[in-house]
């Protein structure tokens, strides 16, 4: 197990679990978002079974999965097969504990690495050793992780999660301005990197109990650095000041429909050739369109889906107004803080695509 406990390794199985999770979380909120649109509700019974309510409830099942799923997709990435059952039975307590996501990935990690030390230390006779990934190992590791969920870290993780549930739910208007503005602000700042990951984590975690309004920024805030550096060329055609090179231009056109779909990335390669004015004016216009959608009560129930899955968030209105604003005030300080670019640096340094081939005389040229 040496080097198996460290703050990369606990990373990289937590990015695991939640790529096994994400489909989950997308049909769930689709179907609670369709659902919705068609006048649907949750059923509390097959007497009130009609397909939108029917569509509804099966998505509200789904988010009710995602405690289990990231606990055991946790417990499987540390653990392998044997991982897996204990896992989604420590997303099961986290469940009935309302400790939801955080108590499922606390109880995944503690139990998948439960599992690991018994693979590793525990010998048993040969005639035994077949049972270990079906039986020893998921069962030891399920009693001791359970007993350590529900009488050592089961009141702390509930009244976490309630306090925290409590705080984001309990923001007046001004207040869920600032913190819309940090959550866009830090979920945009390296483009979809290490930094991006841990407040879109959070909104995932928040989603998953219940709180959608972080949701909300995460999707929109994703798509302003591409808009926004869209919006800057166009805005530097009409000011006539020209910031962006050729290749950059053909960056471009690869990165508005990349963040149409919400992704980030496609910004990187315009990013890269100036980069402190670049996250800076990125920064600041997610933080804006942050602000705006928090405070004005947009929610998102479907954490990925670009331009898309607007219709179904609420407040749809707002979340398209927050979405320009934040993209506009992206355009002006790029143009406002990038420097005139002369033709040359505009054609990369003068490179002229119409050059003239050099043809090279091969006549004379024989193979003996």
């Amino acid at each position: 197990m040496k080097g198996k406990f460290t703050l990369a390794e606990i990373k990289k199985h937590v990015l695991t679990a939640i790529s096994y999770l994400l489909p989950l979380i997308v049909a769930s909120g689709l179907l609670i978002a369709v659902g919705n649109l068609m006048g649907g509700q949750v059923m509390s019974s097959l007497d009130d079974l009609t397909v939108p309510s029917a569509f509804t409830s099966l998505g509200v099942l789904g988010m009710g999965l995602i405690p289990a799923f990231i606990g055991g997709y946790i417990s499987y990435s540390v653990a392998d097969r044997p991982g897996i059952a204990p896992g989604f039975l420590m997303g099961c307590i986290a469940s009935f504990l309302n400790a939801g996501f955080l108590g499922g990935l606390i109880g995944g990690l503690l139990v998948g690495y439960i599992a690991l030390a018994i693979e590793t230390y525990v010998k048993v006779p040969k005639w035994a050793q077949a049972l270990m990934p079906m039986m020893i190992v998921p069962t030891l590791s399920s009693m001791i992780a359970g007993l350590i969920m529900y009488y050592i870290l089961g009141g702390p993780l509930q009244s976490f999660t309630v306090a925290l549930t409590n705080f984001i739910t309990g923001l007046d208007q001004s207040q869920k301005a600032l913190y819309g503005f940090a959550i866009g602000w830090l979920g945009c700042l390296d483009y979809g990197g290490a930094i991006s990951k841990v407040p879109n984590l959070i909104c995932d975690g928040l989603m998953a109990d219940g709180v959608y309004g972080p949701e909300g920024i995460k999707v929109l805030a994703a798509m302003v650095p591409p808009f926004g550096v869209t919006f800057g060329y166009l805005l530097s055609k009409v000011v006539k000041k020209p910031i962006f090179k050729s290749t950059e231009v053909e960056n471009i056109k690869v990165a508005f429909p990349m963040g149409v779909c919400m992704i980030s990335e496609g910004v990187i390669p315009i990013a890269m050739n100036d980069l402190i004015r670049t996250v800076i004016s990125t920064s600041i216009g997610c933080g804006v369109c942050g602000a705006i959608v928090f405070s004005m009560g947009v929610e998102s129930m479907v954490p990925s889906g670009g331009v898309f899955v607007i219709p179904a968030m609420t407040n749809p209105l707002w979340a398209v107004i927050g979405l320009l604003v934040g993209s506009c005030v992206t355009a002006i300080l790029l143009v406002l803080l990038k420097k005139r670019l002369t033709p040359e640096e505009v054609d990369d340094l003068g490179m002229d695509e119409d050059v003239e081939e050099v043809e090279v005389d091969l006549s004379g040229f024989s193979l003996s």
